[in-house]
């Protein structure tokens, strides 16, 4: 499969990263190291977790993803293969979670003794903390990446001014700058990245691997009808979000799209992404072997100029 540069990170990766938001979840370790498996024998390297991930289930107390991928990386080894990125930042609760340097310090002794390694490729920023000096958070992950516990860095859920202040304050302290942006991005979530944030992206050389590429599923074209949001628990996030004249137009284009290609909706929907600028590795998640395979076949769909310009115009944020 073909490899893309990280930004500036020094990793070549696949242009598809694994979710392991479902690790824990909704699938079990079993399914987990199954998916895993697979995922690498198709050509991908690139895992993304977080220390809070899967808290929100019943009976977690999150750590669940971390700790079934360290499970694997132990069991299957090859740690030098892939390269994994895990988060800092979400809160546990209201005393537990944020930027400071006294959470990172600590939380990711944590990661790291879950994820059985010595080193994480990639630590983000889960989201930003205006709470806490950028100067504090930034420095705990220079200690982090001079004690070579990291490799290197990423902002998630950051906003253009803030991310740009960041790698001001790394150039005039010689710390390390955010490397990756992780931003809810796709077909039709828009408006939070393209403009100021993709350009800033752009002209710094910064690597975007967004999350949501198939928008709580409403890509896959599966809801379609308010019938069809009975379908899954998250079928009211969809139904309230993209169900409407503006997501049914990017649906009718992804559908011509995939016709015309014989491809799956979610394969046109990750092709999109991984075609845009500064998107190195859109983040997908998936429950089974088939749509893993789908997934990554997605990986290698190259859409041509006639494709990418109708559905840039289909989930246009304005139309004339």
């Amino acid at each position: 499969m073909e490899q893309r540069a990280l930004g500036k990170t020094g990793f070549s990766v696949a242009p598809l990263a694994f979710g392991g938001n479902v690790f824990g979840w909704t699938i079990d370790e079993a399914q987990s190291f199954n998916l895993l498996d697979a995922f690498v024998a198709g050509g991908g390297n690139f895992i993304d977790s977080a220390d809070v991930y899967s808290k929100w289930k019943e009976g977690n107390q999150g750590g669940e993803s971390e700790t079934i991928i360290g499970s694997w990386l132990k069991a299957r080894g090859g740690r030098e293969k892939v390269v994994i990125a895990t988060k800092v930042g979400m809160d546990f609760s209201p005393e537990r979670g944020g930027l400071s340097r006294r959470w990172i310090t600590a939380q990711v002794e944590e990661s790291l003794k879950r994820l059985r390694t010595d080193y994480i490729d990639l630590y983000y920023a889960h989201r930003d903390d205006e709470t806490v000096p950028q100067e504090e958070t930034l420095e705990a992950f220079g200690a982090l990446v001079k004690a070579g516990k990291v490799r290197a860095i990423g902002a998630s859920n950051f906003k253009a001014p803030r991310l740009k202040s960041a790698l001001e304050i790394s150039d005039k302290a010689g710390l390390p700058r955010y490397a990756v942006l992780q931003p809810l991005y796709n077909l039709y979530d828009r408006a939070d990245f393209e403009g100021a944030l993709q350009d800033l992206c752009v002209a710094e050389g910064i690597a975007v691997a967004p999350y949501y590429t198939l928008a709580s599923g409403f890509l896959t074209g599966k809801y379609r009808t308010e019938a069809d949001l009975a379908q899954s628990a998250r079928g009211g996030k969809v139904g309230s979000n993209y169900l409407n004249e503006r997501g049914l137009r990017i649906l009718k284009a992804m559908d011509e799209v995939a016709a015309r290609f014989g491809v799956k909706l979610s394969q046109v929907a990750v092709a999109w992404l991984a075609a845009r600028p500064a998107v190195a590795a859109p983040i997908a998640s998936a429950t089974s072997v088939q749509q893993l395979e789908e997934l990554l076949a997605a990986a290698r769909l190259k859409l041509d100029a006639d494709a990418i310009k109708a559905l840039d115009e289909a989930g246009a944020l304005t139309t004339a």
